[in-house]
């Protein structure tokens, strides 16, 4: 599986906003309920991510509950990619 960098899993992630007439903030604290991203678009991210890589992501759901902010949400893409690589 080959990696993926923080802006690049931001420019997805800002892609997504896109297309629902959204913006993703420069402010990484913002949180995910103030910009309308759902845990749908984090499925959609999340497989997106995958396709890039080449493989799949591990997660547990423990881990996830606790992504609150853009912030956490780029920091377990940056963890689970590097996991699975």
């Amino acid at each position: 599986m080959s990696s993926i960098s923080r802006a690049t899993v931001r420019q997805m992630m800002q892609a997504l906003l896109q297309r629902q007439g959204k913006s993703l903030p420069a402010d990484e604290g913002v949180r995910l309920q103030e910009i309308g991203f759902r845990s749908l678009d984090f499925a959609e991210l999340a497989l997106r991510v995958e396709t890039k890589l080449g493989g799949s992501m591990q997660f547990e759901t423990s881990v996830l509950r606790s992504i609150q902010t853009v912030r956490d949400v780029l920091d377990f893409m940056e963890r689970a990619a590097a996991d699975g690589s």
